[in-house]
């Protein structure tokens, strides 16, 4: 049996953390969560993970400066960006440092978020 994915939800809005945190428990992966840039930084260069599900605007360290230390540090993480920012240039930079895809708060319902991590992982 294989191990369970490992998921990093760095995200400061509590409520929506938390409900990831549930969600994708019950589909069966391990899920911390940070509660900033700073924390999701630590846990990073600490340990492991398959995916990081990246708030940009987040107190300590924003989002982009989690997606500068990745790609300074060449971690392999496959990196899905769930932030309010919807401009074309927040879009571009996440991607150009390594985001994979790019999901806009209010567009995206939770369920939509865990179907494509089922999906790609």
């Amino acid at each position: 049996m294989s191990k369970n994915k490992k998921i990093l939800v760095a995200e400061d809005e509590k409520p929506l953390s938390k409900a990831l945190e549930i969600k994708l428990g019950k589909e069966g992966f391990d899920v911390t969560v940070a509660q900033n840039g700073e924390e999701a930084i630590s846990l990073l260069s600490k340990e492991d993970f398959d995916v990081l599900i990246l708030d940009l605007i987040m107190p300590k360290k924003d989002g982009f400066s989690v997606l500068e230390f990745l790609k300074e540090k060449n971690k392999k993480v496959r990196i899905v960006v769930l932030s309010n920012l919807a401009q074309e240039e927040d879009f571009k930079k996440a991607k150009d440092l390594g985001a994979k895809s790019y999901f806009v708060k209010s567009n995206t319902p939770i369920i939509e978020l865990v179907n494509y991590i089922k999906e790609t992982i």
